[in-house]
Order: C-alpha cells, then structure tokens, then sequence
C-alpha cells in the first residue's frame, strides 16, 4: 500500500510540476494571441507601426512554442487561440491592451524579449 501511494504522489508531482503554465496564465496568453493576431490583421489606415505587425506575429510563435514547452497539448492551445481570436478580430488597436500583453510576455516567458526579437528575425 505504501509503494502505491508514493507512486501515486511522484505521478502527481511530475505531472503537476510538468504543466508550468497556470490557467490564469493560460486565458491571458490566449487572451494576448487574441490581440496580437487582430493586430496584425488590422486594416490599412489604422495607427500601427508594421514593425508592430512583426513584433505580434512572432510573439504569437512565442507564446505557442512556450505552452508547448510546458506541456500544454497543441491541440487546447489552439482551440483557446482561435476563441481567442475571433473574439478580438476586427477591432481596432488598443495600444493599452497590447503593451500589457507584452508585459504579460516579458514577465512570463523566460526570455520572453529575447525569443521575441529572435523570431522577428527569422520572419523574412
């Protein structure tokens, strides 16, 4: 009976201490990949760097490589993205929302700003 039990709570904590993403962290991440894809798909004419453009699709990559990383299936990833998405598709910039949301990133993923700018990088 013991040996079953410390197999029990070693399977608990692999698995607990494997999934590194918590679920409030989770709807913020997919919450920002919401955001970022709406701004890249803004209209011509709105107020928006297209150095911004990059800088959201790569952080997208980002984030999905990470929840990738800490064991979040690919599959619930992007179902919460594309939820995600069509709730911000076609609004118009908030500049507010997305540097929260680079925030969130920076503070989040260890180094965030770095995957960041890397994949901005590999774009072209």
């Amino acid at each position: 009976m013991k040996k079953i039990i410390i197999l029990i709570s070693a399977l608990f904590l692999s698995t607990s201490a494997y999934a590194g993403m918590s679920d409030n962290n989770k709807a913020k991440a997919w919450d920002c990949s919401g955001i970022y894809m709406a701004n890249y798909f803004l209209p011509s004419g709105e107020t928006f760097e297209y150095s911004m453009k990059e800088k959201s699709m790569a952080t997208v990559k980002v984030l999905k490589s990470y929840a990738l990383e800490v064991g979040i299936p690919e599959s619930e990833w992007d179902e919460g993205v594309n939820k995600a998405v069509d709730k911000h598709y076609g609004s118009k910039y908030d500049k507010e929302k997305t540097e929260a949301c680079h925030n969130f990133v920076n503070s989040t993923i260890p180094d965030g700003e770095e995957r960041v700018k890397k994949v901005v990088q590999t774009l072209y």
